[in-house]
């Protein structure tokens, strides 16, 4: 068994297994680690946990100490100095007429490199904005074109849900979401509907997907026929999520189509594809 903790760093929801080295610490505390970009002050997102070693990602980083007063005063006031880097940047961007957002400024713990996020739709020609940013604060300059999707990630906000963005709250990698997701949930396909502030299909059409796809396999879809307690018939609609079918009795065709649930059905012919269009579960 190995104790580690859990740190996250600004602007992501991953979180890294570290070394506590002994110490005792708790989810909001924190600590100073050695990252490959040097030293971090970071937030512990999950306390002191013994795990298997298997689950160990070795060699395990250490964790440099907890993050002592000077450290919290030293990282307020590099937050402090971004805003005025950020002024500036911004500044600059408009005085070389770039086509590029900036989206964040990060000092490095140390102060020798800060680091400029900014969005584009293409290829941006930065050359001269950078030695105009390194002759204005004397550090080492990089900037980093990042995606609208890690834009939301590192701004952080409130989704449609109520709740912070996954993406900001606890996702550790983006997961491919596609259109066929939304189809298969039946949602609305107004983009606006399905979309998360990014502009892209909201990642939460993955977290159910798996279910739907079981349930579409012992879901009889539309057009498929079906023998009922009442006899057989054609399925004309179908929910996936309360199993709730409507189907047209053979017998009974210009009567109006009868509700029963899948368990009370047996399939007798299934309907090519997917199932064609299936009910909308928010539906009543």
């Amino acid at each position: 068994m190995k104790t580690v903790i859990g740190i996250k760093f600004r602007g992501t929801g991953k979180s890294y297994w570290f070394d506590p080295m002994g110490h005792q610490f708790h989810p909001g505390d924190r600590a100073v680690v050695e990252t490959a970009r040097g030293l971090e002050c970071a937030v512990v997102s999950m306390g002191n946990r013994e795990v298997q070693d298997e689950e160990v990602s070795f060699p395990l980083k250490p964790v440099v100490r907890p993050a002592t007063k000077e450290d919290l005063e030293k990282d307020a006031a590099l937050r402090r100095k971004e805003k005025d880097a950020f002024a500036v940047c911004r500044r600059l961007i408009e005085a070389h007429g770039l086509e590029m957002k900036l989206v964040d400024v990060e000092y490095a713990f140390d102060g020798g490199k800060i680091v400029f996020y900014f969005t584009a739709d293409g290829r941006v020609d930065f050359r001269e904005l950078v030695k105009d940013l390194a002759s204005s604060f004397r550090s080492r300059i990089e900037l980093r074109q990042i995606g609208v999707r890690d834009e939301s990630r590192m701004l952080g906000g409130i989704g449609m849900c109520g709740r912070e963005f996954c993406c900001r709250g606890f996702l550790n990698d983006f997961q491919p979401v596609s259109i066929k997701m939304a189809k298969e949930q039946g949602m609305s396909l107004n983009p606006v509907k399905i979309s998360g502030a990014c502009g892209r299909l909201m990642c939460c059409l993955k977290y159910e997907q798996e279910a739907y796809d079981e349930l579409s396999k012992i879901t009889p879809p539309v057009g498929s026929l079906v023998r009922t307690p009442d006899g057989e018939g054609v399925v004309t609609e179908a929910s996936l999520i309360t199993g709730r079918l409507k189907v047209s009795l053979s017998g009974n065709r210009d009567g109006a189509p009868k509700a029963y649930h899948r368990d009370d059905v047996e399939l007798l012919r299934r309907r090519s594809g997917r199932g064609g269009r299936q009910k909308d579960p928010s539906a009543t």
